[in-house]
């Protein structure tokens, strides 16, 4: 379509403006057809001429044949109404491409998308829940659009704290490894509030703490063998709650700071032999450019503080190696707090600098806003505590019981509701979490797409036998699309492959929200204006092809959200 707009331009006013956007966008309302665009508006200015006079030749010179009808509206708007034909062609290609017309790259990207990060011996908390369901979607978003994708769970296993849990391990007399890889949460927080007291209370404990980490750090048979205990206690609680969430993490992709800890002094050694490093008050530090505070001195960053410690800069920066060396990424997309994109932004910088970055991998800090009480505060307990993940899941399970018989149905349409409501919003803003409305099964939520799913499954079920072609057959079924309703489900459809491709570009997940939002509504005009098993025919058959067009739009689109879609509900 934008191509005939272009030569009719041309053909109209001229080579020199050629290959000009006409910026199509879907209509606002139906009366204005499924395309419009401003394209008159547009070339008033250069053209020195009326919009609606430049509208009028355009109409006039271009050739849309088959496919559309255009009019003039308004003081200068270009309405576009695709002929029903090719409607109905768009959802028999549908029907027999397994991947709905997304198309596969011609240079797949190897992405690391870095999520979730839930400190090890701590239980998940409502901080979690956003990075978790941001980067499993962003994950399973890159990967439906064809590159190689892997997923880093960027685990805090090292620091001070252990070397903190460990002391009062054995001052409890809990020698045992085994017996601590079996500690629940319950017991690990208990532990870790214990050891806590002692640490800010007792100095000789605090100090036997700080030999512990000393002990840790340099490979002491105990430690190490305590400390890998409360990292294999804490994987096993993680694991229940990816699972119970329906997210993709497994084991397979824990990456914890541990892991980079035998390389921290090398990345000191390099940057200071690369000129970069500079001590400050005994720490070493780097400066990078153009990062300034508020009186306008050079910001640093620190990667070995005073004390010989290192910080996070460290690990970052060691993990930005590994990432680039030894996995030979092309992109790597780091899924946390928005309160954390300075810190990021001055590693990558820094990260540049040394030449360990180079131009050709992208990276990108995903930051997200803050979830909400109903009093727009951050999310707490009536306490005052922050809100753990579990509970979270379990009031959302609660909010949601009454209404349905199946516990796998309860657990699906709960997740639903609480990963729609977070991935609905645009990631830089704070949303009040409200399961009253995350849970209803009308509206802009999860559970009324997973409605539109059970829905359209169900009409499918009643068919006597399977009119509509399997996917890969080459068999359109589709016949003409007479009715508005068929007409708009049919141009919903056709968005799908471009809005994956759109989320896959900029990862934002709230554009395919939206758009399965759309479909959901289309849908349902579709269903209360157009009868499916009371037809016949060929109405028939193209409706029900319709219907599974829909299914597996919905079926895909849900996956690609991390939310179930049920045949049943």
């Amino acid at each position: 379509m934008s191509a005939h707009l272009q030569d009719a331009v041309v053909a109209c006013f001229g080579d020199a403006h050629a290959g000009i956007d006409p910026e199509l966008r879907p209509a606002t309302r139906p009366e204005f057809g499924h395309l419009q665009s401003n394209l008159p508006l547009r070339l008033a200015g250069p053209l020195g001429l009326a919009p609606r006079e430049i509208g009028t030749r355009l109409l006039d010179a271009v050739d849309l044949g088959d496919l559309a009808t255009a009019e003039l509206a308004g003081a200068g708007f270009l309405n576009l109404t695709w002929s029903p034909a090719v409607l109905g062609e768009a959802v028999g290609d549908l029907l027999t491409d397994p991947h709905l017309g997304v198309p596969t790259p011609e240079t797949p990207q190897r992405v690391v998308v870095d999520y979730s990060s839930p400190n090890v011996a701590k239980q998940m908390h409502v901080g979690h829940l956003r990075s978790t369901v941001i980067g499993d979607s962003l994950a399973r978003v890159l990967t439906y659009a064809g590159h190689d994708v892997v997923r880093q769970n960027h685990l805090g296993d090292w620091g001070t704290q252990f070397g903190m849990l460990v002391e009062e391990l054995l001052g409890e007399d809990l020698h045992d490894p085994a017996a601590v890889a079996g500690l629940d949460m319950s017991e690990l927080l208990a532990l870790y509030q214990r050891a806590k007291a002692r640490f800010d209370d007792d100095p000789g404990f605090a100090a036997s703490a700080r030999r512990r980490v000393v002990a840790l750090q340099s490979g002491d048979p105990t430690t190490l063998a305590l400390w890998q205990a409360l990292v294999e206690a804490s994987l096993a609680e993680f694991e229940t709650t990816y699972s119970r969430l329906g997210v993709l993490l497994t084991r397979d992709d824990f990456d914890g700071e541990s892991r980079y800890n035998p390389q921290l002094p090398g990345v000191v050694d390099d940057l200071r032999a690369s000129g970069l490093l500079t001590e400050s008050a005994g720490a070493q530090v780097v400066y990078p450019d153009g990062f300034a505070g508020r009186d306008g001195a050079p910001l640093p960053l620190i990667v070995r503080k005073a004390d010989g410690g290192f910080g996070y800069a460290a690990t970052d920066l060691a993990t930005i190696r590994h990432r680039v060396d030894d996995l030979a990424v092309d992109r790597v997309v780091y899924v946390v707090d928005h309160r954390q994109s300075h810190h990021f932004d001055m590693v990558f910088a820094v990260a540049r600098a040394a030449g360990w970055l180079p131009d050709s991998v992208e990276v990108q800090h995903i930051g997200f806003g803050t979830v909400l009480g109903a009093d727009g505060r951050p999310f707490k307990t009536r306490s005052g505590e922050t809100v753990t993940l579990t509970s979270l899941l379990d009031d959302a399970e609660e909010a949601v019981a009454a209404r349905y018989d199946n516990p796998e149905v309860v657990r699906a349409v709960a997740n639903a509701a609480v990963k729609y409501a977070d991935l609905s919003n645009h990631l830089a803003r704070d949303y009040a979490f409200d399961l009253a409305r995350m849970s209803a099964t009308t509206g802009e939520t999860g559970p009324y797409l997973q409605y539109a799913h059970a829905r359209v499954c169900s009409i499918l079920a009643q068919a006597p036998q399977q009119t509509y072609p399997p996917t890969g057959s080459g068999h359109r079924a589709v016949g003409t699309l007479s009715h508005p309703a068929e007409q708009r489900l049919a141009l919903e459809l056709t968005g799908f492959a471009p809005v994956v491709a759109k989320v896959a570009d900029t990862l934002e997940p709230h554009h395919l929200t939206a758009y399965l939002y759309g479909l959901s509504t289309a849908l349902t005009a579709f269903y209360e204006n157009c009868p499916v098993l009371k037809a016949d025919g060929e109405v028939r058959q193209t409706r029900l092809a319709l219907c599974e067009a829909t299914r597996r739009v919905l079926s895909d689109g849900l996956r690609l959200l991390g939310i179930e879609a049920p045949r049943r509900m």
